[in-house]
């Protein structure tokens, strides 16, 4: 007997090891693809220097001190990132929930039952006997699922790829928010400065109006000089009432970033900014581990994969042992003395006229899984695309900024010139003084655009190389 039962454990044994060879065959592991380009993707930069701006601290690469402080108050209030918060708390909830799947369920049952039964009398008149009996029923219930074949173990892989996806976007939330508050403020900060060259013209045309005036009633230029200053001051007092309004609207969606009503924002000038130079990108492989909307694509093609995975396993048969046992009585009192009864079952279920449904449900999930791969190469090759575009974007503005400059000195000269010629009334005219000095305006305009384009282009390229949630 006892060597007979040895030969039964050998073969429970035996079989329990073949069948964790075949699980292992139903459902594989991750790895990243052999295939995902992200080497050289930075265009014309052949650097293998692993240092980069990503990992500055936000706070760290701002100089301006409320700057920094709206940043600190848009991560504390921004709506976005709160919702983003939220769907975290949910994530992790389903996990909780996949974990879970592991333990048997448990069912607590409480019955009262009336049952009737009818029969004919004995030694009775014609008739129906209505025979009653009560019982009261008492039991508990539980179900288990062997992971034979690894799908919980998959569901619960793809609850955590979908987690930790959930943290990335989060992530990536707050990236995106640093840079659009930073882009914001300086958007504000140019208009400021676009303001107060354009309300120092309106005085300096409003002084020449007078001076022409003058000019007039001693003969020395022609009423017609005298209107087309005048209409020249009107053109600048014009462009107060468009900048104001940008600048309005510009508050309004700095205040909607931040999570707050509608009011001015206080800040400081266009001028005193200091652009981080320390411009370094790594080599583009790190955006795998930088950027959170790449690691985002990527725990969402884990979480496609695990689900293939699970799809697999509705192939073979699964393994369920449910037992229940409790009291059974005619009597509540006496429900714990009496009938005492419990069952176990094993039971063991192959799926036979559901093979199509099956199958159906392996190819949505491979497709699936094929989007998500291709969504994931394609965020990384956008991040790519966005770091080149950004880095080109600085050293043009740099560049147009230093012949800017040169520029605006020589048009600064030629319009003192003109001013003085025409204040001597000596060959010259009002309209070679209105041509110098719009030529001036044009280029002290572009000259902001391009102290813009910098400042916006070093906070588009560190957030494109994932910095910001560090």
């Amino acid at each position: 007997m006892k060597k007979h039962m040895n030969i039964n454990r050998k073969i429970v044994i035996a079989l329990f090891a073949l069948l964790l060879i075949v699980s292992s065959c139903v459902t594989t592991r991750y790895e990243r693809p052999d295939d995902v380009k992200s080497t050289e993707l930075y265009r014309d930069n052949a650097s293998e220097d692993t240092t980069s701006m990503a990992d500055v601290a936000w706070d760290k690469l701002f100089s301006d001190p409320q700057l920094r402080s709206l940043i600190e108050r848009g991560l504390a209030q921004n709506l976005n990132l709160k919702q983003a918060v939220e769907r975290i708390n949910a994530s992790q909830a389903y996990l909780k929930q996949s974990k879970m799947a592991f333990l048997p369920t448990l069912q607590l049952d409480i019955t009262s039952t009336d049952a009737k039964q009818s029969q004919r009398a004995v030694n009775a008149p014609p008739g129906l006997l209505q025979l009653t009996t009560h019982t009261n029923r008492l039991q508990l219930g539980t179900s288990w699922e062997a992971d034979i074949w690894g799908k919980l173990r998959s569901a619960k892989r793809g609850a955590l790829a979908g987690m930790l996806q959930s943290d990335a976007s989060k992530r990536a939330i707050q990236t995106q928010l640093i840079a659009d508050i930073a882009n914001a403020y300086y958007n504000l900060l140019a208009f400021d400065k676009q303001l107060k060259i354009t309300q120092e013209t309106i005085e300096i045309r409003k002084q020449q109006v007078l001076t022409l005036t003058a000019l007039q009633e001693s003969g020395k230029v022609t009423s017609a000089e005298v209107l087309q200053s005048e209409a020249n001051q009107y053109a600048a007092e014009v462009m107060v009432p468009d900048l104001q309004n940008k600048i309005w609207q510009a508050e309004n969606l700095m205040n909607y970033l931040l999570g707050q009503g509608p009011g001015k924002i206080e800040r400081g000038e266009l001028d005193t900014q200091v652009i981080f130079a320390d411009l370094r990108l790594g080599v583009s492989s790190q955006l795998l581990k930088n950027r959170p909307d790449v690691q985002a694509a990527e725990y969402s093609f884990i979480s496609a994969f695990e689900n293939t995975n699970v799809a697999k396993t509705y192939f073979y048969p699964s393994l369920t042992l449910t037992a229940n046992g409790g009291f059974a009585s005619f009597k509540i009192q006496e429900i714990f003395s009496k009938s005492l009864f419990y069952n176990i079952i094993g039971g063991l279920v192959q799926p036979i006229f559901n093979r199509g449904q099956n199958k159906a449900r392996l190819r949505a999930a491979k497709a699936e899984q094929q989007v998500a791969f291709y969504n994931f190469q394609d965020v990384i090759l956008k991040s790519g695309m966005e770091v080149s575009n950004a880095l080109f974007s600085y050293q043009n503005a740099t560049e147009r900024e230093l012949i800017r400059n040169k520029q605006i000195e020589s048009l600064t000269t030629a319009v003192d010139n003109t001013r003085e010629l025409l204040s001597n009334r000596s060959e010259t005219n009002y309209t070679d003084v209105l041509s110098s000095e719009q030529n001036l305006i044009a280029a002290q305009m572009n000259g902001i655009n391009d102290k813009l384009d910098q400042l916006q282009s070093v906070v588009n390229l560190y957030r494109a190389l994932g910095g910001g949630w560090k």
